[in-house]
């Protein structure tokens, strides 16, 4: 019997990859909403509440609507928001968090799907925090350089019509130093102050790298690079879509630079440290569409139902 899943909010970029990944599974039933009937809520209600999945891809405030509007036992709810991150009673929907968090996700009926930029964040300081060798008092700071797709439509527009020479270079934004993701960075990492955290747009479609510098004699004390490196590949041996790349990997730089799209078009994130004196060089790249939203949104949906979890997702 086919599972039937409901995409809340499916003309936006992250629901649109949902529906075509989805669209390709002979063992789920797509729910469509009529598209005049868009907001209606009693419409919308009713597909959330007959569906075995919902995805929400809406913005936050629809968001939180939307999952008060599910009162069905057996329908999942599944948040690309940024709603439900760090609400109590929802499942943080990044399975390499914790060895239990598969299990968590599993039995779960609230899952928040995480960040682009805290899933590279997280998955690079969770397991240095976990072992010690982070402090969680350490003062953080992080880069991060991504497409302009993860700013939706409206971004998504400006960047393809062309026509505007200031969208040729990089961007910095949310120099208020506020991010959305800011919260679950903090709340999935362990560390116990907000890191200082600077997104940067650039002039291509998709890709992210996420940058976390660190001065060795701020963490544990005799800390290395490559005891850095030895606790991330202990994390992740065996995780299907997390690869921690060689020390100092020279091998996937191109002429010394880094190629933040290499993940594009996966649900795969690649984990680096790189390592000078004394200081160390994290990065985490991902597609921000892939591993970064809508991949890992499916990937939950299938650890929920007890499918293999790469169903329909590049490794």
């Amino acid at each position: 019997m086919a599972t039937k899943v409901f995409v809340d909010g499916q003309e936006g970029t992250t629901g649109l990859r949902i529906h075509e990944v989805l669209a390709a599974r002979g063992d789920i039933e797509l729910l469509r909403i009529d598209p005049a009937r868009r907001k209606d809520a009693a419409e919308r209600a009713r597909l959330l509440n007959a569906a075995d999945v919902a995805f929400l891809c809406l913005p936050d405030a629809a968001a939180r609507e939307a999952a008060f509007m599910v009162t069905s036992e057996h329908t999942c709810v599944i948040d690309a928001s940024t709603a439900h991150r760090t609400a109590p009673g929802w499942v943080y929907g990044l399975p390499e968090l914790t060895p239990g968090q598969r299990q968590a996700i599993r039995r779960g009926r609230r899952i928040a799907n995480p960040g682009c930029h805290a899933t590279a964040f997280v998955l690079l300081l969770r397991p240095l925090v976990d072992a010690g060798l982070v402090p969680a008092a350490l003062p953080a700071s992080a880069t991060s350089i991504t497409g302009y797709t993860g700013g939706g439509k409206t971004m998504i527009a400006q960047y393809e019509a062309g026509a505007d020479p200031a969208l040729l270079a990089p961007r910095p934004y949310a120099l208020s130093l506020a991010h959305k993701h800011l919260p679950e960075m903090v709340a999935h990492t362990g560390l116990a102050a907000r890191p200082v955290f600077m997104p940067v747009v650039g002039p291509f479609a998709k890709g992210l790298a996420v940058s976390v510098p660190l001065h060795l004699a701020q963490l544990r004390a005799g800390t290395t690079a490559a005891d850095l490196h030895a606790a991330l590949a202990a994390r992740y041996e065996g995780e299907r879509f997390v690869r921690v790349m060689p020390l100092g990997d020279e091998a996937n730089l191109a002429g010394g630079f880094f190629d933040v799209t290499a993940c594009n078009d996966s649900n795969r994130a690649e984990l680096f440290v790189f390592a000078g004196d004394g200081q160390a060089l994290l990065v985490a790249r991902l597609d921000n569409l892939g591993k970064g939203a809508s991949g890992a949104a499916v990937q939950c949906m299938n650890i929920h139902l007890g499918l293999d979890e790469g169903l329909g997702l590049q490794g």
